[in-house]
């Protein structure tokens, strides 16, 4: 089971972490930018497996593969804005979290734009 190995290694980083506090204080990010990259490596397996169902269903369908292709490039953004901003903020820069957090959200709002434009087009086509 991945989620085992998951909490085993977010553990593990956990007590490296407390105990590095203590001697080595400036390595602690370190440790938590490899145990995040440990993370992510286990679940891209998953990850790549849920792209491929979506991409077969919006072949099986009328969906359009750049509103696919879209919406997955905007979850990767969240998904490593977040990465970003938790490092952040585990070392003590609250601004730049902020600033990371401000920037990713201005570029998913760029680009759901044709998405958003798409669907309003929808709508307006569908009242009468």
């Amino acid at each position: 089971m991945d989620i085992i190995k998951i909490i085993g290694i977010g553990i593990i980083s956990l007590a490296i972490i407390i105990i590095l506090k203590q001697y080595k204080p400036e390595f602690v990010i370190y440790v938590s930018i490899i145990s995040g990259i440990l993370i992510i490596f286990l679940v891209m397996d998953k990850f790549t497996n849920v792209i491929n169902l979506l991409q077969n269903l919006s072949n099986k369908t009328s969906v359009n593969n750049q509103f696919l292709t879209l919406l997955l490039k905007i979850t990767g953004i969240a998904f490593l804005t977040e990465f970003a901003v938790s490092i952040c903020k585990d070392s003590g820069e609250c601004a730049i979290a902020s600033k990371i957090e401000i920037g990713s959200k201005i570029i998913i709002i760029s680009m759901s734009i044709p998405i958003i434009s798409n669907l309003l087009e929808t709508i307006l086509k569908i009242l009468p």
